[in-house]
C-alpha cells in the first residue's frame, strides 16, 4: 500500500471530455461547428480585408472595428480547431498546450472587453462632441487607446495562469468542458487552490465590471445628448451612428452574463454549461461581422467595389449607418 503522505505526480496531459450528452450526435455537431468556423473566419477576414483596402474606411471607428474582427478570428482559432479534433476522438491535450490555450483564450476575451469600452467612448465623442471628434479621437489617440487595450488584455491573466500552471494536478485528467477553461481545470487540482481561484476571480471582476460600468456611463451620456437634440432627423442620425455597436455590446454582455450565471448555478449540468458557453465562443464571433456588414453603408459599398458582393450586401438599404465617421 502506498504512503498517503507521498505526493502524487502531476498530470502531463489532460483529456477534454467535450459534451458527453451529445456523443451520439458528434458527427452532426462536427459538421455544424465546421460550418460555423469557416463562416466566422471568412466573415471576419472579409471585414479585415475591406477595412485595409478602402482608404475611405481608414478612420478611428473602422480601425476599432478592424481590431474587433481580428479578436473574433483569434477567439475562433483558439477554441474551435481543438474542439473539432475532440469531436473526432482526438481529445488529448498536453499540459503546456492546455495552459497556452487557457492564457490566449482569457487574453483575447479580456482584450475584447476593453475594446468594446473603447468603441463606446468613440461613439460617445461622435454623438456628444461631433465638432471636436477629429481633435479628440486623433490618429495618435486612437493608436494609444488600441495599444493600451491589447496590452491590458494580454497582461491581465499572466499571473493567474502562471500560478495555475504551478499547481499539481492529480485529482483527475478529465476536463469537463470543450476547452481548457480556468474553472474547469482548477477543479482537477489535488491541493487547495482557494487563494489562486479567488485572486483570478477578483481580476475577472475588475476586468469585466470596470469596462461594463464605463459603457453604461457613456451610453447614458449619449442618450441624454440624443434626447436634447432638436430635430427628429438628428436623433435618427445619432441612433444609426451607434446602433451596430449597441447590438454588439448587448450581444456580448448578454452571452457573458449567461456564462457567468451558468458557472454559479449548481443545478446546471456540465453539458448545459458547455452549451451556454458556446453562445459566447461561437455565436458572438459569427454574428459581429454580419451586424456591421448589414448595417453599415460604407462597408457594403466597399464589398461591392472590391468583390462585387451585390447580392450579399445590397447597397442603399434604409437601415444603414448614415453619417458614421
Amino acid at each position: 500500500m502506498s504512503d498517503p503522505n507521498t505526493s502524487l505526480p502531476s498530470a502531463s496531459y489532460f483529456i477534454i471530455v467535450g459534451v458527453p450528452g451529445l456523443q451520439e450526435h458528434y458527427t452532426t455537431l462536427f459538421l455544424i461547428l465546421l460550418l460555423f468556423f469557416l463562416t466566422t473566419i471568412l466573415g471576419n477576414l472579409l471585414i479585415l480585408v475591406l477595412l485595409s483596402l478602402d482608404p475611405r474606411l481608414h478612420t478611428p471607428m473602422y480601425f476599432f472595428l478592424w481590431n474587433l474582427a481580428l479578436l473574433d478570428m483569434l477567439l475562433t482559432v483558439i477554441v474551435t480547431p481543438k474542439l473539432l479534433a475532440v469531436l473526432l476522438g482526438y481529445n488529448r491535450i498536453s499540459f503546456t498546450g492546455c495552459f497556452l490555450q487557457m492564457y490566449f483564450f482569457i487574453s483575447v476575451s479580456a482584450t475584447e472587453v476593453f475594446l468594446v469600452a473603447a468603441m463606446a467612448y468613440d461613439r460617445y465623442v461622435a454623438v456628444v462632441k461631433p465638432l471636436h471628434y477629429n481633435s479628440i479621437i486623433s490618429t495618435r489617440v486612437c493608436l494609444t487607446m488600441t495599444t493600451t487595450v491589447w496590452v491590458l488584455g494580454f497582461l491581465l491573466p499572466v499571473l493567474s495562469v502562471v500560478l495555475a500552471s504551478s499547481v499539481p494536478f492529480c485529482a483527475s485528467i478529465h476536463i469537463l468542458h470543450v476547452l481548457c477553461e480556468y474553472p474547469s481545470v482548477m477543479t482537477l487540482a489535488c491541493s487547495d487552490v482557494t487563494a489562486q481561484v479567488t485572486f483570478a476571480m477578483l481580476l475577472v471582476n475588475m476586468g469585466s465590471w470596470g469596462p461594463f460600468v464605463f459603457v453604461l456611463f457613456t451610453y447614458g451620456r449619449i442618450i441624454i445628448s440624443v434626447v436634447k437634440m432638436k430635430t427628429v432627423e438628428s436623433r435618427k442620425k445619432a441612433f444609426f451612428m451607434c446602433s451596430s455597436h449597441i447590438v454588439v455590446v448587448m450581444l456580448y454582455y448578454i452571452t457573458t452574463a449567461m456564462v457567468y450565471i451558468a458557472l454559479r448555478v449548481d443545478s446546471i449540468s456540465p453539458d448545459g454549461r458547455v452549451l451556454i458557453g458556446g453562445l459566447y465562443y461561437f455565436l458572438t464571433p459569427l454574428v459581429n461581422p454580419i451586424i456591421y456588414s448589414l448595417r453599415n453603408e460604407k462597408i457594403k459599398a466597399a464589398a461591392q467595389r472590391y468583390f462585387g458582393l451585390k447580392s450579399a450586401f445590397p447597397h442603399g438599404a434604409k437601415n444603414s449607418v448614415r453619417g458614421s465617421n
